[in-house]
């Protein structure tokens, strides 16, 4: 069941964006998103909170500047997300334009799993560094910060995900969201935090006089990757992101992109020209994260940190492929996992849910219970087999259920149930041993029960409400594609009623229509869709710009159609 749920919005408000410019439409879609002036959509750099106001930018600043200066061994360590290979690139390219000695390590999902483990601090140590500089990872590394000690190699941690009770000993960390930092983003992604920390350490180096007799490096040119990856990782979309989001968008859009963002957009059909961030989300983002997937990470890395734009198109092809077989190996999965769940439906599936299947592919659970979770409306982990009796588990929430928090509960009522877990509101991942999974999975259930309330497991839509006949439009769909949309600042979601006058389906799982309101005529798509209408019927919908033959026409992408 589908509760659809009409935004509010304050006619004064919309009448004071309109009184300052603000086109009507948008006017509207803003006041009802808590946008009560227009100063709050200036998405220029100028309007950036200030790096010195993210708790201890500055002492990591003076440390990497004293590190330059005495010509140390840098090692970045990142993720095998998107998030984390854009930081990693960001953190290469900026330190590089300073002259710094840097080089950069990725653990191999499969064998040394997510973060700063100790592991990976032994494989970092063979490369003789003096400081180690973790990138979206490294708050829960308490016994890799201690190995790199033993190993007497400074420790930087630059991340976002939410700290357990006790921190690592690192020399400094940079995070958001650790205890005492009043940093307004807390949302800001793995890449964001890196980029504030390079923007501190060039503020540092300006005040040391270190471009006295050098140019100045000019920071805006790694936006895109910031973009990329804020977008990629669904962090929330508050106004500090949105400016490194839109700034980063204008960037691709006026051709100053990195070879390999270039690349990855020419080797998916897309023109940077028109990038929205939707491409970044569902064209780019997955191509970069397949390689983290299914390959190494590494090759992605390479992808965002070469000048070689046909090396970067080679790599970029490479991506486009792996991409395509994980869809295929997602699919297969996906079968699976409705078998597991034919019984089962949004009325009577447990409150929250955890699977299970030997066959299934590590780098692909997350994508799977992200899917699962859509079509149920339950918070969901799947998991995969690891290595030595484990089983990895990668979870996606719904509104109402703290994931990590969950988890941490999880682990109290337990002790030791949990090999390791962390994460987000929204997503996190789990390891347990493969004999303690079913324990696990009672657990989950239970305590998700008692987290959500009865109204969270139905399903809320909420919309715009309907669109006038007018603003059906291509030049309507341009001006809200041009805007910045996300997590936590949605695109805009229409309802309206349309009459009914074609309908036929697609590769048997995609729904093509043509829609009549009023006199507007409309061609609309509902990717994998579950019903078919009668002759009228209500529909959610974005308005969107389908390219056909170099031809751009206005389209509707239906969410919802009633029976």
């Amino acid at each position: 069941m589908t509760r659809i749920v009409a935004r509010s919005i304050p006619p004064r408000v919309v009448w004071q964006l309109e009184q300052q410019g603000l086109h009507p439409l948008l006017a509207r879609l803003y006041a009802s998103r808590g946008v009560t002036d227009k100063a709050e959509l200036d998405y220029e750099l100028k309007s950036l909170l200030p790096p010195a106001s993210l708790t201890h930018a500055t002492d990591a600043a003076h440390m990497l500047a004293d590190a330059i200066e005495a010509e140390a061994k840098l090692l970045i360590i990142g993720d095998y997300d998107c998030d984390g290979a854009t930081a990693t690139a960001v953190g290469v390219r900026a330190l590089k334009m300073l002259g710094a000695d840097v080089d950069f390590l990725l653990p191999d999902r499969f064998k040394l799993g997510y973060g700063l483990s100790p592991e990976i601090v032994d494989v970092a140590a063979q490369q003789s560094p003096d400081l180690i500089i973790t990138v979206d990872n490294g708050i829960a590394s308490i016994e890799g910060v201690n190995r790199a000690r033993e190993h007497g190699i400074a420790t930087l941690i630059t991340d976002h995900h939410l700290p357990a009770a006790t921190l690592p000993a690192a020399d400094c960390i940079v995070n958001p969201n650790q205890p005492g930092c009043d940093f307004p983003s807390k949302c800001i992604a793995g890449v964001g935090a890196m980029f504030y920390v390079m923007l501190a350490l060039r503020a540092e180096l300006r005040e040391r006089g270190f471009f006295a007799d050098k140019p100045e490096p000019n920071f805006a040119s790694l936006l895109d990757l910031v973009a990329l990856g804020t977008v990629a990782d669904v962090v929330r979309l508050d106004r500090n992101n949105r400016i490194l989001v839109s700034q980063g968008l204008k960037r691709m859009r006026a051709g100053q992109l990195q070879p390999g963002l270039a690349a990855l957009f020419k080797a998916a059909g897309r023109d940077p020209k028109k990038a929205t961030a939707m491409d970044l989300g569902f064209i780019l983002g997955p191509r970069l994260n397949a390689a983290g997937r299914l390959a190494d990470m590494r090759l992605g890395v390479e992808c965002l940190l070469t000048e070689d734009a046909s090396r970067a198109l080679q790599i970029a092809q490479q991506l486009d492929a792996l991409n395509r077989e994980r869809r295929e190996i997602e699919s297969g999965m996906q079968e699976q996992a409705l078998i597991l769940l034919e019984s089962l439906d949004a009325n009577d599936a447990a409150p929250g849910i955890a699977l299970f299947d030997p066959s299934w592919h590590e780098g692909v659970v997350g994508i799977l219970a992200s899917r699962i979770k859509d079509k149920l409306h339950r918070p969901v982990f799947a998991f995969a087999p690891g290595e030595g009796g484990i089983v990895k588990g990668s979870g996606r929430s719904i509104p109402g259920l703290h994931l990590r928090d969950a988890l941490d509960l999880v682990a109290k009522r337990a002790p030791g149930l949990l090999i390791r877990f962390g994460g987000h509101a929204m997503a996190a991942g789990v390891t347990v041993n493969a004999e303690n999974f079913e324990k696990f999975r009672e657990l989950f259930a239970q305590v998700a029960g008692e987290l959500l309330d009865p109204a969270d497991l139905t399903r809320t839509l909420e919309t715009d409400g309907g669109l006038e006949g007018g603003y059906i439009s291509l030049e309507t769909a341009r001006l809200l594609q041009n805007e910045v949309w996300g997590q936590g600042f949605p695109a805009p979601l229409f309802m309206d009623e349309f009459e009914v006058e074609q309908q036929r389906v697609l590769k048997e799982k995609h729904l093509k229509l043509r829609l009549k309101k009023g006199n507007t005529r409309i061609d609309a798509i509902q990717f994998n869709f579950s019903n078919q209408p009668g002759n009228r019927t209500r529909a959610a919908y974005r308005l969107a710009i389908n390219e056909y033959m170099g031809v751009e026409s206005p389209q509707l992408m239906v969410e919802y159609l009633d029976q």
